[in-house]
């Protein structure tokens, strides 16, 4: 079996209102942040000089359109070349086989990630691959050993399903110090998707598992032939086999032609352009998970498979690298996740964490999914520092930096970063990341 250290635990408790006053309060806010909202847009229609006069009609409307072409993949506008994946600003390497490429979450306004937007992460590059010659396999400790084409799992009842993907090094960089400036950058190895494809346990039922099968092996048709051991449980819990993403094929450098997704775990286990499945009765200690994908502890130790993402949250918007536009009313968004469950409630504070409100969850709330909050702040034009910090349906209350530091040894980075993230905001509106100044 795997080398498991008992380590103290990463879950705290979240603290509730100080009195009834402080509830009012909270309430109150709510109830001032709509009615807000309705004299800031009310304001601007009584006291708008520009509309005294007549409405200018654009240039768009004086002439025609583009044609609509015989066949085309529809593109964004030119006017949002901008939202684009980026390469780390932190970690650059030589050559980009094995790199990341990160969700730009300060431009997405909900919950699913466009397929072009989606994280990257890889370890030989990304391969081309013929759907017509790929195979996937299934053997090991099963009673019938199985091979499949593309085209056979299509035909299997398939199930879609919303879940966030987030690689473990998502934060790693920005641990003790700020080192990336712009949300991309600090939380951009994060996406949401709808997934689409058949239940692994169907895959494994129809192969009949050996009583004694307790892992599977999962192996990629990549040059680096990334592996990774998965508990059976988790395969037959949730555990999908997918071949389209966001109502289409998964894009080559998100597993073309099909994937293993296991929900609410590390982006890693999920192993892109599937080709095998062993079942075995015991994990096989591979490089990525010996070398890499594990946790460094208090007294040397290292934590293996620690494959859950713990519940986090992020505000991406005012984000580092933003400006507030004047003093006033601004609304707050941000987004939430678990790999345990759904996201119960976020707080949000404007002054470092001394004081948290309860900020609006938008639905859908889906379990294993990202979840979007806002909260109304009348920015005075004093310096402030936002955080937020989410609770998800287990009770598990997103920890401070200096809660993470109590269960982990102290390095330049750390994997499975869910520490609460703080963006300060100067008098002249500018945002920068507050890691370790907050």
């Amino acid at each position: 079996m795997g080398r498991m250290i008992d380590v103290p635990s990463d879950r705290g408790s979240r603290p509730g209102p100080a009195s009834t006053g402080e509830l009012n309060g909270v309430l109150k806010s709510r109830r001032e942040f709509l009615a807000r909202g309705m004299a800031v847009a009310g304001g601007a229609a009584a006291t708008g000089s520009a509309l005294a006069a007549p409405l200018e009609i654009p240039p768009a409307a004086r002439e025609m359109g583009r044609p609509i072409p015989e066949a085309m993949y529809g593109m964004p506008s030119k006017f949002e070349a901008h939202v684009a994946r980026r390469r780390t600003d932190v970690l650059k390497n030589r050559q980009n086989w094995s790199d990341w490429s990160m969700t730009p979450l300060q431009h997405q306004p909900g919950i699913i990630t466009p397929n072009g937007l989606v994280f990257e992460r890889h370890h030989a590059g990304t391969p081309d691959i013929d759907p017509k010659t790929h195979r996937l396999a299934i053997h090991g400790m099963v009673r019938q050993p199985l091979q499949f084409t593309v085209d056979d799992l299509m035909r299997y009842p398939s199930v879609s399903r919303f879940h966030f993907h987030e690689c473990s090094g998502n934060g790693l960089t920005d641990w003790l110090k700020p080192a990336s400036v712009t949300v991309q950058q600090t939380h951009g190895l994060l996406s949401g998707v709808l997934w689409t494809g058949v239940p692994l346990s169907t895959l494994m039922e129809e192969a009949g598992i050996d009583p004694r099968g307790t892992w599977v092996l999962l192996e990629g048709a990549d040059g680096a032939g990334h592996t990774r051991s998965v508990p059976m449980e988790k395969v037959l819990d949730d555990s999908l086999i997918a071949y389209a993403m966001n109502g289409e094929a998964l894009r080559p450098e998100n597993g073309y032609p099909v994937r293993a997704v296991i929900p609410g775990w590390e982006g890693n286990v999920s192993v892109k352009w599937l080709r095998r499945i062993k079942v075995g009765d015991q994990p096989w200690h591979f490089r990525s998970e010996t070398a890499r994908y594990t946790d460094p502890m208090p007294e040397g130790k290292w934590r293996q498979f620690s494959m859950v993402m713990e519940c986090k949250s992020v505000i991406t918007s005012p984000s580092g690298g933003q400006q507030l536009k004047g003093r006033g009313f601004h609304e707050v968004t941000g987004l939430a996740w678990s790999g345990v469950g759904k996201i119960r409630a976020v707080d949000v504070s404007f002054d470092g964490g001394r004081n948290w409100r309860e900020a609006v969850v938008e639905g859908p709330v889906m379990d294993k999914s990202l979840t979007r909050f806002k909260i109304g702040w009348n920015w005075d034009g004093a310096p402030a520092v936002l955080m937020s910090r989410a609770v998800d349906s287990t009770g598990y209350v997103q920890p401070s930096v200096e809660d993470v530091k109590k269960s982990r040894a102290i390095m330049g980075f750390v994997q499975h970063h869910n520490a609460i993230q703080p963006w300060s905001v100067n008098e002249k509106g500018e945002v920068r990341n507050a890691i370790g100044q907050a």
